[in-house]
């Protein structure tokens, strides 16, 4: 056993060698050659030597060894050589390689975390990428981190194993395909009582994901990239595994983007918390969701300032009986097919071929042209990307219009039938109190017409452009026409106070002077949509589009209420309207992502009967959705799966709902049929009987 003292260093080393032989040392390698320590030894000191102490001579099994072990890590710095012949073995007792010097620090969950400074890419500080400068005017190009190659992760992690991989093989497996392959890891020895805890934590972990949905989401999916109802989930799946008791959750639409064929396994994840003695609280539409709860309450009667009442309250079947529940009504109501469908013309379409990107497998897509065309399948199955990365940005670039690039695919035949393409989704119309309703459709520029035209106005001199509060002439001039001001508070978002000078009116005095119909303009934007469509039966370019906002449900809305103040659904369904009441700018393509969203399902009737509007003028309507009576109400179905992430985008059905509900491979066909064929509720058969004897 040698213990090395000295390695690769110049010098005589003069003082070392005398001190090895009064510490009881007589024999040393020195420069790979065994040599006996003489007094006063001394080496060249122009040459680079190295310095082995013989600590002992012997087997490994003697009694000495241990006390030899200690005093050679002891003189080598943790390191010792143990040579038997022309063997060798070099030990250390650090984290380091005893030939080169390099270190390593004890090992920390930090190290495999991107989001901490441990973890992170020194070079792209984790963020996988390094930003490029592009020609000016140009959005600047995102590059892979050469240091990392965009795995986010520093060396040390990109190099520590199991099972023979990098932590990153296993962030870029689904929840599924990881479960499995950390099941096949097999452990042994010492790696065993280190290792047996914390991986059957990250199995159960795996397997709460699993058990909400998300089976499908590759563990490294960036949260921004999720929807609303995975975030949840997400959220979810970590509180199941807290083993946390006594505690609220309150959950608010937890079902959207689910597949109504995975709804049972997220029913089952929130009974075992409240089995856990937690309680879960749901702001819920689906139906197979109310009728699992405990306690329901039904709020209504309408939207906006029409509710705000509890109607009924208490289980399922209670609710079921109870005809002051209008949500119950509802649901009571069977899956509705229509008695004829529009024809389905192979010749009269648009064809997407090749479509590869993500978990797509070389799809090749036919939509109808002037047909509603659903996109259905279990939750990442590969609907959001064929459609709306791949088929809407191809659809734009051929028609020369503004768009990202579109995804990886050969080609798209067809697309001249459309001269636009529009995606109406649930993004805000507005920020700020001064876009309101009435703008955002275009009926306050005929009501400013109106106002104008009145003797008052004419006879001050007051245009249209008076009643603008977008503009200076009119509007009150402490507010700026936002009819309320802003606050800024320490530590706190501003807090918006309505106007003490126009009292929310958002015009001055001397405008407000003018009246039409009785009200001044501050006055009828402070009207329901509902009331104005009244007071203007008679001005058409202003009744129609408030009477389709009140066709969708929205009559509750109030004329001048602010934008920034509206759901995801309100705004989706004003663009709808926006669109609805334009008209000559030539057939259109209309995507839709889960337009039913945060929607009743009476409001979905009436959401599908605008659509429907859209497709009988000669556009295109093409929904990425899972409600069932979406489905159903479409001329032409195609169903993406068979599963989802690697085992999905594949199409596996496509035609009528008919056709759909047919195939016993397709999981959306079969939600159809199983919706189909449920026995009528009592609500629905004492309906139905009410209906057969009205006169």
């Amino acid at each position: 056993m040698l213990a090395p003292v000295v390695r690769g260093r110049k010098g005589a080393h003069r003082e070392l060698l005398a001190r090895a032989r009064r510490d009881g040392f007589t024999r040393a390698r020195i420069d790979g050659q065994m040599l006996e320590i003489e007094p006063r030894m001394s080496l060249d000191r122009f040459k680079e030597h190295s310095v082995e102490l013989l600590v002992g001579t012997g087997r490994s099994a003697s009694a000495d060894f241990h006390a030899w072990l200690l005093r050679g890590l002891s003189l080598g710095d943790g390191c010792v050589r143990l040579t038997s012949g022309d063997k060798e073995l070099l030990l250390s007792s650090r984290r380091a390689c005893p030939q080169c010097g390099t270190g390593f620090p004890e090992a920390d969950p930090r190290f495999f975390s991107f989001n901490t400074r441990q973890g992170a890419c020194e070079t792209c500080e984790g963020h996988g990428y390094r930003e490029v400068a592009a020609k000016r005017g140009a959005e600047p190009q995102r590059v892979p981190c050469a240091a990392c190659g965009g795995k986010r992760l520093a060396g040390l992690a990109l190099h520590t194993l199991l099972a023979g991989v990098p932590i990153t093989d296993y962030f870029a497996l689904s929840v599924r395909d990881a479960a499995a392959r950390l099941r096949a890891v097999e452990l042994t020895g010492r790696e065993r009582a280190v290792a047996t805890l914390p991986l059957s934590e990250a199995l159960l972990r795996l397997q709460f994901l699993d058990r909400v949905g998300l089976s499908y989401l590759s563990l490294d999916r960036a949260a921004w990239s999720l929807s609303g109802g995975e975030l949840q989930r997400v959220r979810l799946a970590a509180q199941l595994g807290s083993g946390l008791t006594g505690l609220l959750y309150v959950l608010d639409e937890p079902t959207i983007g689910l597949h109504p064929r995975d709804t049972d396994r997220l029913i089952g994840a929130l009974r075992d918390l409240t089995d856990k003695g937690c309680s879960v609280l749901l702001v819920e539409h689906d139906a197979e969701m109310i009728r699992a709860a405990d306690h329901v309450i039904d709020v209504g009667p309408g939207g906006g300032h029409e509710g705000g009442r509890i109607l009924a309250q208490g289980s399922a079947a209670q609710l079921e009986r109870d005809p002051r529940s209008l949500t119950f009504a509802s649901l009571a109501r069977p899956l509705a097919l229509p008695k004829q469908r529009r024809a389905i013309d192979r010749k009269r379409g648009v064809e997407l071929r090749g479509a590869r990107e993500h978990n797509l497998k070389r799809v090749d897509l036919w939509l109808p042209e002037a047909r509603f065309s659903a996109v259905t399948g279990v939750s990442g199955s590969g609907k959001s990307t064929l459609i709306r990365e791949i088929f809407l940005p191809a659809v734009r670039k051929a028609l020369g219009l503004a768009t990202k690039a579109p995804g990886a695919h050969d080609e798209l035949r067809g697309a001249r039938v459309w001269q636009r393409a529009v995606e109406i989704d649930q993004t805000p119309i507005g920020r700020t109190p001064r876009s309101v309703p009435a703008t955002y459709i275009g009926v306050w520029d005929e009501i400013r017409k109106l106002y104008a035209a009145t003797p008052e106005a004419r006879a001050r001199g007051y245009d249209a452009a008076r009643f603008s509060f977008n503009t200076n002439k009119g509007r009150c001039e402490v507010c700026a026409g936002q009819g309320a001001t802003s606050f800024e508070m320490s530590f706190l978002p501003e807090a918006l106070v309505t106007c003490e000078a126009c009292d929310g009116r958002r015009f001055g005095p001397e405008t407000l002077a003018v009246l039409l119909f009785g009200k001044s303009a501050g006055e009828l934007l402070d009207l329901d949509v509902a009331e104005v469509s009244q007071l203007m039966a008679a001005v058409p370019k202003v009744r129609r589009p408030l009477e389709l906002l009140c066709k969708l449900g929205l009559g509750y809305l109030k004329l001048g209420q602010p934008s920034n103040t509206l759901s995801g659904g309100e705004a989706q369904r004003l663009k709808l309207v926006s669109e609805l009441a334009t008209s000559g700018q030539g057939p259109t393509l209309y995507v839709m992502d889960e337009p039913t969203t945060g929607l009743h399902r009476e409001d979905v009737r009436r959401l599908l009967s605008v659509m429907q509007e859209l497709v009988e003028r000669g556009d295109t309507v093409v929904v990425i959705e899972h409600h069932p009576d979406v489905i159903a109400a479409a001329d032409w179905v195609v169903d993406l799966g068979p599963e989802a992430g690697a085992d999905g985008g594949s199409i596996v059905a496509e035609g009528t709902p008919e056709a759909i509900m047919r195939d016993k491979n397709s999981h959306t066909g079969q939600v159809l049929k199983r919706e189909r064929d449920k026995a009528p509720t009592t609500r629905h058969a004492q309906a139905t009987k009410l209906e057969a004897s009205s006169p």
